[in-house]
């Protein structure tokens, strides 16, 4: 997509958070008489940051996964590969939209699921794919060629892969489905079309893999959020779409000792994967 995309969350549902207050008071300023017992503290596996460089590292030695490449089809099957030997339920959903050029895309969403039984659901996504176009003014003869996408695309896959490695090793009761959406990154230059972008995401959105009791109860959008110094402001979108959703994931990843990441600052409105489901899939 565009530049300056941030991580973004997306409501496809309800919220379904752990509580980050403390026990309620009677108004009194006292505490309540029937306190309810202290909330069991539920250990956080590590994050491996090497790990997930690794995995950006391995997707980038493919090359620009473009759709209709041999770079594409290459990266496809070691990303599913990669969430079998993890233990996902692994759906592989193939679809073939139209670019804004004509050109017919043979174009794959990948969903790894964790816990496929499980009513109770959330989606963590990124899109897989990269832009087939430079797009920079910094280099015109360029321009038009394709990018190795180790942020932009790269960088969101990388996260859920070590999620995935870690729910391996770390099981949970909560189903959840990592969606890698396909064909993102082939819009038009320009942004006056923006449903040029998100095809993986538009296609999702109506033919979503699940159905009644299992469709999730929201999710995490994850795009170009590898950069160094990276700032993510509360999106125009996201806020408009799930306010309940950014302020307990704001105040989580402070109260983690993030916020000089997660900044309490209005963002611009981004067209990316998160509004497209939104629109579409609510």
């Amino acid at each position: 997509m565009r530049s300056n995309k941030i991580l973004v969350p997306l409501v496809l549902s309800a919220l379904l958070l752990a509580a980050l207050s403390s026990c309620q008071s009677d108004g009194s300023g006292q505490s309540s008489a029937e306190e309810a017992p202290p909330k069991e503290k539920i250990p956080v596996p590590k994050f491996e940051r090497d790990s997930a460089y690794v995995f950006v590292e391995q997707q980038v030695a493919f090359g620009p996964r473009v759709p209709n490449t041999e770079a594409h089809q290459k990266c496809k099957q070691w990303l599913t590969g990669q969430f079998k030997s993890y233990g996902a339920k692994v759906i592989e959903q193939d679809f073939q939209p139209t670019a804004y050029t004509g050109l017919v895309l043979k174009a794959t969403n990948i969903i790894a699921q964790f816990n496929p039984d499980a009513n109770k659901r959330i989606v963590l996504a990124a899109h897989w794919d990269s832009r087939p176009f430079a797009d920079s003014p910094l280099s015109e003869e360029r321009r038009d060629e394709p990018i190795l996408g180790a942020d932009d695309g790269g960088s969101g896959v990388a996260i859920l892969l070590e999620v995935a490695r870690q729910l391996q090793a770390h099981p949970i009761e909560m189903g959840v489905d990592l969606v890698l959406f396909d064909a993102e990154d082939y819009g038009e230059s320009g942004g006056e079309r923006a449903e040029t972008y998100a095809l993986g995401s538009q296609y999702w959105a109506r033919n979503l893999h699940v159905s009644g009791k299992q469709r999730p109860k929201y999710g995490i959008l994850l795009d170009m959020v590898g950069a160094r110094g990276a700032r993510f402001p509360q999106e125009y979108y996201s806020v408009q779409f799930a306010p309940q959703v950014v302020r307990k994931v704001w105040k989580l990843a402070q109260n983690m000792g993030y916020g000089n990441y997660f900044v309490n600052d209005s963002g611009g409105g981004i067209t990316d994967d998160h509004y497209f489901v939104n629109t579409i899939a609510n």
